[in-house]
């Protein structure tokens, strides 16, 4: 990244890209097992284009964003606070945090909510080698029957799960893709 490169990469159009972000990032959280395109930024690498929109359309000043393993980099940091104003914090007062599945463990570094404030939990986002509509079942609100999705550790998720209605909520990224599993989605590995 060069210098003045972190004020690059941001929405081009920056109401309308972040409406049609939100509605997809929404879109795929009501829907859990869905994967949608979710494009609008440019971000440093190593965000995927999804992560760095999904990013750009949920932070601001008043949302901490934790950066884990390789994705606390300078050239992130830097990106995200321009285009944000989001602060970079630790885990656990993180209100969203980005990395490999590997570097955001232990999961039970972040916020679950309380039994008063549930809302109060963090979203995680999963950079992933790929999104397909194939491995663990999901069922629960927002699908019809059940849903699949690849996923990248069944048992740490039907964990959280089983908190519900604390826990916390993932988005998965790949490239330009996004799905979501909220924490109500009930999991069985794949048969």
């Amino acid at each position: 990244m060069t210098a003045g490169s972190q004020f690059m990469g941001g929405f081009r159009d920056a109401p309308i890209d972040a409406a049609h972000a939100f509605r997809a990032a929404m879109t795929v959280m009501a829907r859990p097992g869905e994967i949608r395109q979710l494009v609008g930024a440019t971000p440093p690498t190593p965000l995927s284009v999804a992560a760095g929109t999904l990013l750009l359309t949920l932070c601001d000043p008043d949302t901490g964003v934790h950066l884990a393993g390789e994705f606390d980099t300078l050239q992130v940091r830097e990106w995200l606070t321009f285009h944000t104003g989001a602060p970079i914090v630790k885990a656990p007062k993180a209100d969203f945090a980005i990395g490999r599945w590997k570097d955001l463990m232990p999961l039970i570094e972040f916020r679950i909510g309380t039994p008063e404030y549930p809302d109060r939990s963090a979203t995680v986002i999963v950079e992933t080698p790929g999104l397909l509509p194939r491995g663990a079942l999901l069922r629960g609100p927002g699908i019809k029957d059940t849903a699949r999705l690849s996923l990248p550790d069944v048992p740490a998720l039907q964990a959280n799960a089983r908190l519900y209605p604390l826990g916390c909520d993932f988005f998965f990224t790949c490239g330009d893709t996004i799905a979501a599993l909220p924490r109500s989605t009930q999991i069985e590995a794949e048969t």
